[in-house]
């Protein structure tokens, strides 16, 4: 099997299992939970669903009016970049291409809600400690943030072995994939 079919075999069901649960669980949230911002405990008041949309970003971080082509664009700027680190990653490091396909499927998860609505990205998970809670986010955000946070730790590690270079390949004897 060639390099570009293993790390595709990793990659994409990720991603496109992260999609379609994103999409799912938001579809469920606009369909059972209105109205908006009216939270039913799930535990208690640790965890509520409550449907809100997000016309920003992350934390309440907006652009006013151009919020939803300025982040769109934004998104789509963000992909293309994690595209060519896709590209560049080689097929024996799983952890990295699984850390891509989160942040990629939660990219798309969101943008999806970005462009099909002006309202914005449907969130609904809502965790907090009575009056104090933690923003509202969705399955997407999740994602992103593992997703992200995964990446940074790998390539962290990456960076403090000396890699990515030719050194680390010679070591493993490893040669170019046909």
């Amino acid at each position: 099997m060639s390099g570009a079919a293993r790390k595709a075999r990793l990659f994409w069901p990720i991603l496109l299992v992260l999609v379609a649960a994103d999409c799912a669980t938001k579809q469920l949230a606009e369909t059972q939970l209105p109205p908006v911002n009216v939270p039913f405990p799930v535990l208690g008041s640790l965890v509520n669903f409550t449907l809100a949309y997000n016309i920003g970003a992350a934390t309440g971080i907006t652009l006013g009016a151009y919020s939803r082509w300025g982040f769109s664009l934004l998104t789509l700027v963000i992909l293309a970049l994690l595209g060519r680190l896709y590209r560049q990653t080689r097929p024996d490091e799983r952890w990295q291409l699984a850390a891509l396909a989160l942040v990629c499927g939660g990219a798309i998860g969101n943008l999806i809600d970005r462009l099909r609505s002006p309202l914005g990205v449907v969130d609904f998970i809502d965790i907090g400690l009575g009056a104090y809670r933690f923003w509202t986010f969705n399955l997407a955000d999740v994602a992103v943030t593992l997703g992200a946070t995964g990446l940074a730790v790998v390539l962290w590690n990456k960076e403090g072995r000396g890699e990515p270079g030719q050194a680390i390949a010679a070591e493993h004897d490893v040669t170019s994939d046909p």
